[in-house]
């Protein structure tokens, strides 16, 4: 009877270790060796190749973790090499990269690896991030905050915290106030609809003189109106939605008047006139309805804080007509972003008040200025 030649499979071994016969399948495969199979046994396998670990780690002066077998891991859970436990597989991340298809670590301590390598790496997280998304630095970012007197260069108030870049270039621009930055976010970076807003909210713009042919005045509504309008209280409110109980007690007028609006505005926000109008806008001080406007516009202008002057300085900022840099007494230069030109760096804190009124009266008066400009401009 001819033979295949082929050696036939071996059922069981002795490990020379351990000194048990197991089965095949508790060895690895070889296949430099004659039977196919591992000299050792998995788990005698691992303690030796675990032991010659160590030693190398130790010459290195490194203390490394006491060994463990991966198959020592309950089904469902997962070895967290920083807890040094078993944890349920939900408690890690996703990570293709990896055979498992999760994270190496849990997620708290993932968390905290990761901002120890950053640390490591790029100095600080916040550093990490600033690279990351600008392509700034930490130090970078601190030199610009003091180049700005410490205040956000467009309303002159809040202090300087936020990162801001154009989403087209991808450059930094300047260091703003969450408020101002959002701001800017809310109008989409456009100039034009800043300075339309800074129109309206004066009462200046095309709405506004719309809104007086048709009712005598600029704005609507209003706590004047319910005061003055003896009737206004008697109108059977019987079939009437919550929205008209809403825009009678806060803005004066009712559902009818609201209507009334959107059909004058054909719609369209009353600030831009490029979206759809939703919200009523109404003047903190007097409570007077101005018209109903589109969500950009109407959260843009809250967070500019319904004021024009910072509106213009807003729209000349993202035209490059705001911040300039300028010689600087001692040599050198510095930074002008107001008119008249004043040394951030000479301003305390609160200071800039002073500068805030002759500022928009300038800006108001000179449009052009939003172009970029080149060195100070000063004020006759």
């Amino acid at each position: 009877m001819g033979g295949t030649g082929k050696v036939p499979p071996m059922h069981s071994k002795r490990c020379p270790d351990c000194g048990e016969i197991k089965q095949a399948a508790e060895f690895s495969k070889n296949k430099a060796s004659k039977d196919g199979l591992a000299h050792y046994c998995r788990p005698c396998l691992g303690i030796r190749n675990g032991r010659s670990y160590r030693k190398r780690q130790a010459k290195l002066g490194k203390a490394p973790r006491p060994y463990r077998r991966l198959s020592d891991v309950p089904e469902g859970m997962k070895y967290c090499p920083r807890c040094q436990e078993p944890r349920p597989i939900d408690e890690f991340g996703s990570n293709r990269s990896q055979k498992s298809g999760l994270a190496n670590y849990c997620r708290p301590c993932h968390n905290k690896v990761m901002a120890g390598i950053r640390a490591r790496n790029h100095g600080s997280g916040r550093n990490y991030l600033l690279k990351l998304r600008y392509g700034v630095t930490e130090e970078e970012v601190e030199r610009m905050i003091a180049e700005q007197g410490g205040v956000c260069v467009i309303c002159l108030r809040a202090e300087a915290k936020h990162v801001d870049h154009d989403h087209m270039t991808g450059l930094v621009r300047r260091i703003l106030c969450f408020k101002c930055n959002g701001g800017l976010g809310q109008f989409e970076d456009d100039p034009e609809r800043l300075r339309l807003a800074a129109e309206y909210l004066e009462l200046d713009g095309s709405h506004a003189r719309r809104l007086e042919l048709e009712t005598g005045a600029r704005v609507f509504g209003g706590p004047e109106r319910v005061r003055s309008d003896p009737d206004w209280r008697k109108r059977a409110d019987s079939l009437a939605s919550t929205r008209h109980y809403h825009l009678r007690q806060k803005y004066g007028i009712n559902d009818e008047d609201a209507e009334w609006l959107l059909r004058m505005q054909v719609g369209l926000c009353a600030v831009c006139f490029d979206f759809p109008a939703k919200h009523v806008d109404h003047d903190h001080e007097t409570g007077a309805v101005r018209g109903i406007a589109c969500h950009g516009c109407n959260s843009g202008m809250g967070q500019l804080r319904d004021d024009p002057v910072a509106l213009r300085r807003a729209a000349d900022y993202l035209t490059g007509g705001l911040v300039v840099p300028v010689p600087a007494r001692g040599g050198g230069t510095r930074l002008s972003f107001t008119v008249p030109d004043v040394d951030p760096a000479e301003v305390p804190r609160g200071g800039w008040a002073a500068y805030w009124a002759a500022d928009g009266e300038y800006r108001k008066a000179n449009p052009h200025l939003g172009m970029v400009r080149e060195g100070p401009v000063w004020v006759e």
